[in-house]
């Protein structure tokens, strides 16, 4: 089989598949954090997703991988080389996704601890214990940043824009409580700062994003 015969299939069966859920080109763009356009020029066969990708379309669609390469119909009795091939890079795949989460999980479960810790020796001194909550508030931006250091790191950017959202808005957070706590002053004005730096954050990904489909399209 051609690599224009393996474009075509993938994009026939990517077709299929959203038909048979219902969805648009456009829903099914959302899902995947790409374009609509993407999408067009992958189901056209005119590029074709990457690795990661194809495990979330196939999780979506709820098949396995191969039966996004191949006609189902197609397959021989045994799994020939391509099956078996894609087989293991789906088994790979899986088991990486799986160590990343639980980093992830441990990442966020140290972060809290710490602020847990923190917490019980500053509750235990008189003149730091009425401040000693505001380490939770702290702890949110702050895993935050872990969770995006980390995705960075593993170049998957998904969630990205949700994390610096909430870097955004919990340190401006962090800063309301702590005036507050320390002045007795009700700085709520700080909270525009955070209209600028969310819309800077909603451009950011859109360029990033129109990047990442002129990739898709080259």
């Amino acid at each position: 089989m051609t690599d224009e015969n393996v474009k075509y299939q993938i994009g026939a069966n990517i077709a299929a598949y959203r038909k048979r859920l219902g969805l648009t080109q456009a829903g099914l763009a959302e899902k995947l954090n790409y374009s609509d356009k993407a999408v067009s020029k992958w189901e056209r066969g005119d590029s074709i997703p990457d690795v990661l990708t194809l495990m979330q379309l196939a999780e979506l669609f709820e098949v396995g991988v191969n039966d996004l390469l191949v006609d189902p119909e197609q397959l021989p009795a045994n799994p020939g080389a391509l099956e078996k091939a894609m087989t293991q890079v789906s088994e790979k795949t899986l088991k990486r996704k799986a160590n990343k989460n639980v980093i992830l999980a441990l990442s966020t479960t140290l972060v809290w601890f710490v602020a847990l810790f923190a917490f019980v020796i500053m509750s235990s001194i008189p003149v730091l214990e009425p401040y000693s909550c505001l380490l939770f508030i702290y702890a949110i931006p702050a895993n935050a940043i872990v969770l995006l250091s980390l995705r960075s790191a593993w170049h998957d950017f998904r969630w990205n824009k949700a994390l610096i959202s909430a870097i955004v808005w919990g340190g401006l957070l962090s800063i309301y409580v702590t005036v507050l706590a320390l002045l007795h002053y009700n700085f709520w004005k700080v909270f525009l700062l955070g209209i600028p730096g969310q819309i800077a954050v909603f451009l950011w990904f859109r360029l990033f994003r129109k990047g990442q489909e002129d990739k898709t399209n080259g």
